[in-house]
Formats: C-alpha cells, sequence, structure tokens
C-alpha cells in the first residue's frame, strides 16, 4: 500500500514538472531574423513616389493614407559578420543597407519585409536618424508605430539630420566596422563628455508628453570623408523642429537645464588688453526661483561655473597674478550671462520651452497653472511673455601648469 501511494506521487510530480520541460514555444535562432540596427527616415522625393510596394493597400485605392511618401533606409546586420573579436582582414561589410518607401513608418516596414526572407527584428534597433525636413514637418506620424512596438528599447538613440538620413545609413568609418554602432556609441558618448544632456528615444517621448517642456535632439552634420559632427541642438514645439542652436550654445542650453557636468570651453577676452585665453568650463551649480511678477511669469536663475584656463593666446600674458584672474572671470560671467539671455530669447521667439521652465511652474505654482495655464498650448504663448532676472559668477581654480 505504502509503494502504490509512493508511486502516485512520483506519478503527480512527473505531470506537475512535464510543462517546465516545453522549452520556449515562441524561440526563434538569431540566423533566422533581419536584425535592424539603424533606421535613417526621409521625405521620399519623385523618383521614390514611384516605389511604394502597395503592400498594404490597392493601386489607387481611396484607402490610403493621404499626403507624401516616407523613405525608410535600414542596415541590416550580415549574420557572421558583425565583429566580435580583433579584425582578422577582408572587405566584408558587417551590414546590408536597403531602402524602401511607404505612407507611414509601419507601411514601409511591411514593404521591406516584403523584400527579406527572414523576419524584420528591431530589438537591436540602435539609432533613428530624422532628416531635418521630416523634423520640421512633424514627427508625430512616427510615433504611435514605434511606442506600440514592443521590440524597440526606449534607449535607442533619436537625431536630426542636416543631410539626408539615408547618408548616415551609408557611411563607413573608420573607428568602427559597424557604422551604426559607432554612430550610437557617438551619441550616448557625448552625455559622459560633458557635450550634450542625456537624450534617447524614451527621454523624448516622455518631455514630449509633458505640459511644462518641449522635446529636443542632437542635431547632426556630415564633414568631408564622412566624419560626423555634432552641429548645435534642435528644439521642437510640439512634434515640430522649430529651430537649432550652435555648438557653444549647446553648453549654454545645458547650464539654464540645469547639468552640472561641464564640456565646453571658449575664448575670452582679457579686459584692457587683446590678448585672448580659452577658458573651460569643468562643472556647473544653478539655482532657479520663480514667482509671478506684474501679472507675467518670471523666473530668477543664478548659475555658478567653476572652470580652469586651458591655453593663454600669448606667452607675455601672467596668469599668476590675482588681479589678472579676477578680471578674467569678470568677462567670463558677463560673455556668458549674454549667451544665456540669447538663447531665452530665441527659443522664446520660437515658443519653444526646452528648458522645462513650465514644469517648474506646474509643480511650485499649481494654483497659477491651473487656474490660468492648464494646458501646453496655453504655456506656449505664456512662455513669450516670460520674464527673467539672469546672474552669473565664475570662478577660474586652476591656471595648470607647463612642462620644462
Amino acid at each position: 500500500m505504502r509503494h502504490n501511494k509512493h508511486s502516485l506521487v512520483l506519478v503527480l510530480v512527473f505531470f506537475l514538472l512535464l510543462p517546465l520541460l516545453s522549452g520556449c514555444w515562441d524561440a526563434m535562432e538569431m540566423e533566422r531574423r533581419a536584425n535592424v540596427l539603424a533606421i535613417g527616415i526621409d521625405e521620399a522625393d519623385e523618383i521614390d513616389q514611384k516605389k511604394d510596394g502597395e503592400v498594404a493597400h490597392l493601386k489607387d485605392s481611396f484607402l490610403k493614407p493621404k499626403g507624401k511618401l516616407m523613405k525608410m533606409t535600414v542596415q541590416i546586420a550580415i549574420p557572421g559578420r558583425i565583429p566580435l573579436g580583433p579584425d582578422q582582414g577582408g572587405e566584408q561589410k558587417p551590414v546590408l543597407v536597403m531602402s524602401v518607401v511607404g505612407h507611414t513608418l509601419e507601411d514601409a516596414l511591411i514593404n521591406l519585409q516584403q523584400q527579406i526572407a527572414d523576419q524584420v527584428f528591431l530589438g537591436h534597433l540602435r539609432i533613428i536618424v530624422l532628416n531635418e525636413k521630416v523634423a520640421k514637418r512633424g514627427t508625430k506620424r512616427l510615433h504611435d508605430v514605434l511606442r506600440r512596438n514592443p521590440e524597440i528599447r526606449r534607449t535607442a538613440a533619436l537625431v536630426v539630420s542636416k543631410e539626408a538620413a539615408s547618408q548616415y545609413m551609408k557611411l563607413m568609418p573608420g573607428l568602427d566596422r559597424v557604422p551604426s554602432l559607432y554612430l550610437a556609441d557617438m551619441v550616448d558618448n557625448l552625455s559622459a563628455l560633458g557635450r550634450f544632456p542625456p537624450s534617447f528615444i524614451g527621454l523624448f517621448w516622455t518631455i514630449y508628453s509633458s505640459k511644462g517642456q518641449e522635446a529636443y535632439l542632437p542635431y547632426l552634420t556630415i564633414k568631408q570623408k564622412g566624419i560626423i559632427e555634432l552641429k548645435g541642438l534642435a528644439y521642437f514645439k510640439e512634434d515640430k523642429m522649430v529651430g537649432k542652436t550652435s555648438p557653444l550654445e549647446i553648453g549654454v542650453f545645458m547650464a539654464v537645464k540645469g547639468d552640472s557636468e561641464g564640456g565646453y570651453g571658449a575664448f575670452v577676452q582679457v579686459p584692457d588688453t587683446d590678448e585672448m585665453v580659452m577658458v573651460r568650463v569643468r562643472s556647473r551649480k544653478n539655482k532657479m526661483k520663480i514667482e509671478r511678477k506684474n501679472g507675467l511669469p518670471h523666473i530668477r536663475l543664478k548659475i555658478r561655473y567653476e572652470c580652469e584656463i586651458d591655453e593663454k593666446a600669448s606667452f607675455k600674458m601672467k596668469l599668476n597674478d590675482s588681479r589678472v584672474l579676477k578680471s578674467i572671470e569678470k568677462e567670463t560671467a558677463k560673455d556668458m550671462k549674454k549667451s544665456i539671455e540669447k538663447l531665452i530669447a530665441k527659443t522664446q521667439a520660437a515658443g519653444s520651452d526646452v528648458f522645462g521652465f513650465g514644469e517648474h511652474f506646474r509643480a511650485k505654482l499649481p494654483q497659477y497653472w491651473n487656474s490660468e495655464i492648464k494646458t501646453k498650448e496655453n504655456w506656449a504663448r505664456a512662455f513669450q511673455q516670460l520674464t527673467y532676472d539672469v546672474k552669473v559668477d565664475a570662478k577660474i581654480h586652476r591656471v595648470g601648469m607647463k612642462a620644462k
């Protein structure tokens, strides 16, 4: 009797454990997937307009979105050619570049799948490049499919390009054997180097959805021999790009926004002389006070820069003189104050609060926000009437040493 009970227990345990031995029912080998590493999106030209795959709609059917087609160019990893170790030589390209068109991004992805035997997989997508014309026309028609697709990582990079996005897909940079990885790493490392605030597609969607801030993205351009340069910051109003900054103004933007990590340097003229020195910002401290003044939103902004002198243009200048250093500090603060006021005025003219001032008013003056602002559109108008006081202090801690 005891033996029968023991056998019954073993049978029950066997049937309970059986489902765990079934494995992954939907598993798919990597070699059977078309792994998309990068996507470039442009407006389709007249020639591309004729390349509609007509996969998701019938020819001349009214059951299709209106408007111009978009051109999507992708980098697809070729199995076995992505380098995982030291270069073994050879001229085989690690990625395949393909272009398709579509009325929407999902339509373009369907047309892409029609030309590829393996399943298109976006789980390894590292970067999306938007041409400037696409960004200015509006990114709203791209958001839906990107936000609904569970394969797309929220940490993927999103950038705006001066040139056609398809050109970035075809670049072969010398510093990395996989073009998309080099481009994505470049964008990711900008934050670590203090050259750009944190920027990825998930953060872009978060800011886009907020009521008191407009979105921003890195603005890239291609120099000679395929060298990619960070040319500025593209700022948006709702889903449309409305302007861009210069590279140096990125540092100004980071100071107003409150990013502590420095990374930019600028020439400063020594007062009462014709000499110049290169002053580099190492860190920043930001204090902001918000209030209402004469019925309008008002901000008191105080920024302190911690700097060092990297270079002087003349050997005659004596940097060990405290009076000279004090004069350089005052001139540095004066120049930075002008730059901050100029950038705020520029974004005000476009109605683009990329600094997030509105979020501060929304958090700290909720009664004012709920009674008079309420919406993102109303804040865009209020931001254009915003008044501000800017105070800047600069402290030079090091002037460096010279080897002898």
